[in-house]
């Protein structure tokens, strides 16, 4: 989504965990782990191919605005790729617009004489 023409297919997927770390500290570990797999943030061009793309999408009920971090993730309902793997894990989970997964994924996914539609 967005990312530059003729760029390669690339795997998503969601996990849910647990960990005593406050957002900022644990979005830095993600960052830390991209690195560690090649990621190179200040080379790399914006939603081109990554080696690894680690994002924290939400944090219990937390909502936080930050230079570090934004929670819930600003995009998360706006993206088929992270609602799709999300749905497979959590469909009843509410989101921050009150949707469902399953419903906010129903409502974008194009189907036969649908256009996706945007989040209101």
């Amino acid at each position: 989504m967005g990312g530059p023409e003729g760029q390669p297919d690339y795997l998503n997927g969601c996990l849910e965990g647990r960990t005593t770390l406050d957002p900022r500290t644990f979005l830095w570990l993600l960052q830390r782990l991209e690195s560690q797999f090649g990621r190179d943030r200040a080379r790399e061009v914006r939603n081109g191919p990554r080696t690894l793309d680690l994002d924290l999408l939400l944090y219990g009920e937390l909502e936080l605005r930050s230079p570090e971090v934004v929670l819930p993730h600003p995009r998360l309902e706006e993206r088929l790729f992270v609602l799709e793997p999300l749905n497979a894990l959590a469909p009843d989970l509410r989101l921050p617009s009150g949707r469902l997964v399953r419903e906010r994924l129903a409502e974008l996914r194009p189907g036969p004489g649908r256009v996706a539609r945007p989040l209101r």
